[in-house]
């Protein structure tokens, strides 16, 4: 199959640190690869891939301070794909709604992941619009703020194999914050709950430019404190020993998080999940086997008298049965054959469209 993946600019594909979306995408491609299609990649130029690469821009936003409107390079991506979307059985975008004006009125098959936060007001009058437009959620629970968008399935994000392995070298001693610091994620939450627990906590952890005023107000000053190590942003090569040193990886979220990567490489390298029962977590934690699913802070530090029960083997097992990248992309391959298949039988087209 001729798949083209178009990614966001924002980060190169894989990112060299943080950056969820792009490192889904980074794991997709490459797995479709090893599948035997044929992949066409449209990303930012410094990205790296097995698969044919389009360079829609030089570089990765993030890493130009230059640019001021990071939508322009977008409408230049896009304007790119649309000039050989001929050239391809299906359209795989990973831009939110961005694609939709354009795209449903090709012939070329296309589909949305949908990446993000879906509770937004503003975004009720988008999927309206376009009530035809193909997506994909990344859990069920990501769904429940646009019943009417066009779903055509649920796929969950999933890892290379052999990216992260349990290091099983290492004693677990720490319990461990690792991805972005914002509200929502709740870094101070962790912070709290291994005070209470009496364990040091490790933070690997980002800081966006967006975020760091709440860094420096909010998060910083509890920094200081005995038990808490403020590591900051970690690549892949650091992840499997940070994570498999830790009794327990923190995920006291404080909103309905669509997915939540970390969870998974967490799982990856044999390691329990304390997470918050909140958006996708009761969908990705096998609650006494991958982890605990908690309501509070004090159900996550009675969780933490049992971790040691818990199976590093099993969590491990767990992962490569649910969440491999090679799983991922036959379910995505699945998909694309049902848009392939409706595209060419109008009356398919309007059943899956309702």
């Amino acid at each position: 199959m001729r798949i083209a993946q178009i990614a966001p600019l924002y980060e190169a594909v894989p990112p060299k640190f943080y950056g969820g979306t792009e490192r889904v995408v980074s794991y997709l491609t490459e797995a479709l690869v090893e599948l035997g299609h044929d992949v066409t990649l449209f990303a930012s130029g410094d990205s790296v891939t097995s698969a044919k690469l389009e360079a829609a821009w030089p570089r990765a936003l993030r890493l130009d301070p230059t640019i001021r409107d990071a939508l322009a390079p977008h409408i230049v991506l896009l304007e790119r794909v649309r000039r050989v979307a001929h050239e391809f059985d299906v359209l795989h975008f990973h831009l939110d709604y961005l694609p939709f004006p354009l795209f449903t009125t090709l012939d070329t098959p296309f589909v949305t992941t949908l990446h993000g936060r879906l509770d937004l007001p503003e975004l009720q009058p988008v999927f309206e619009s376009f009530p035809d437009a193909p997506v994909v959620s990344i859990s069920n629970s990501q769904r429940q703020p646009l019943p009417q968008a066009n779903w055509l399935s649920t796929i969950y994000h999933g890892l290379p194999e052999n990216l992260l392995t349990p290091q099983t070298d290492r004693k677990p001693e720490y319990l461990a914050f690792l991805g972005r610091i914002c509200p929502e994620k709740r870094v101070d939450t962790a912070i709290k709950i291994a005070a209470q627990s009496g364990l040091p906590l490790k933070i690997a952890a980002k800081v966006d430019k967006v975020d760091r005023d709440y860094f420096r107000t909010e998060i910083e000053p509890l920094l200081s404190q005995a038990h808490v190590e403020f590591v900051g942003e970690i690549d892949e090569t650091q992840k499997p020993a940070f994570l498999s040193g830790a009794k327990a990886l923190l995920f006291p979220i404080d909103w309905s998080e669509p997915f939540g990567l970390v969870m998974i490489e967490s799982m990856a390298c044999g390691t329990p999940v304390i997470a918050f029962n909140r958006g996708s977590v009761p969908e990705v934690i096998d609650n006494g086997l991958t982890g605990y699913i908690v309501e509070d802070v004090q159900g996550a530090v009675a969780a933490l008298q049992n971790i040691d029960s818990l199976s590093r083997e099993a969590i491990r097992a767990q992962f490569e049965r649910r969440f491999s990248s090679k799983t991922m992309a036959r379910n995505y391959l699945d998909s694309y054959a049902t848009l392939v298949e409706s595209a060419q039988r109008p009356v398919l087209r309007r059943v899956a469209a309702g």
